[in-house]
């Protein structure tokens, strides 16, 4: 429960409320899942509405659908949080896409980079433009950016390093930039109570990599739900895994 001033004057306590993009399944689902379990009302959002819907049946939550690619749905989903709850205390900005894994930079069809940045930077665009008027009225805005240690370029220039061998171009890129978005936005916010951070969850078995992963969707979402719960003392423009600190 969230103690802040009530619309009557008084003081009170309020439940938070949260929306996890893409979470009828994988990380977004775990993600919204365990922020459930800690009390804070979650509204899990898809594509689909058929899986969407299903998944919030599961946690005992709203669902709202939401297509990051489309400004409608969007607009939409927008529209729906406001007349519903009036403000939104956490965003995790989770959906995204694969892309054409494997290919160099020379061999990535253009078309399958502008997909993979549709959804991956400018979808987190589209909904967190959309959002951030119900972030800015609440007491302890949080925005968490799903993005991957594939986007840090020191990691992926150290020849020891694991990461040195993957070639996601499209992919990497795209994670790249959403970094740069995070701390964007965190500078526009900084003297705000909204926190904006980026998150890695590791190489978790999803669907996005046919459960090649070597780990835990719950695993993943761990990071992000520390984010998403901050204190007022904790970070804004950071980059971290459950292990620590990532290098931008």
């Amino acid at each position: 429960m969230t103690q802040e001033v009530l619309s009557d004057g008084s003081r009170g306590t309020r439940c938070p409320t949260a929306l996890v993009s893409g979470s009828s399944q994988g990380i977004g689902f775990e993600t919204a899942r365990i922020l459930a379990e800690r009390g804070i009302r979650v509204i899990v959002s898809a594509r689909d509405a058929d899986r969407g819907t299903a998944a919030a049946a599961r946690l005992g939550q709203p669902f709202v659908r939401l297509d990051v690619t489309d400004p409608d749905s969007v607009r939409a989903a927008a529209q729906w949080i406001e007349q519903k709850y009036g403000v939104l205390d956490i965003l995790v900005n989770n959906a995204g896409v694969l892309g054409a894994p494997d290919l160099l930079p020379s061999a990535t069809p253009v078309d399958v980079a502008r997909q993979t940045f549709e959804t991956n930077v400018l979808g987190v665009i589209s909904v967190t433009n959309a959002m951030l008027p119900l972030l800015r009225r609440s007491v302890a805005g949080r925005i968490v950016n799903v993005s991957s240690e594939l986007g840090s370029m020191e990691r992926m220039l150290d020849r020891d390093a694991p990461t040195w061998a993957l070639h996601d171009t499209a992919y990497n890129a795209s994670k790249a930039a959403l970094n740069m978005l995070t701390v964007s936005y965190a500078k526009e916010l900084w003297d705000t109570p909204v926190k904006v951070n980026a998150m890695d969850p590791g190489w978790c078995a999803t669907a996005i990599n046919n459960f090649q992963g070597y780990r835990t969707a719950e695993q993943g979402a761990s990071e992000a739900v520390r984010l998403a719960t901050l204190g007022p003392d904790g970070p804004t423009a950071s980059f971290s895994q459950e292990q620590g600190p990532l290098p931008w």
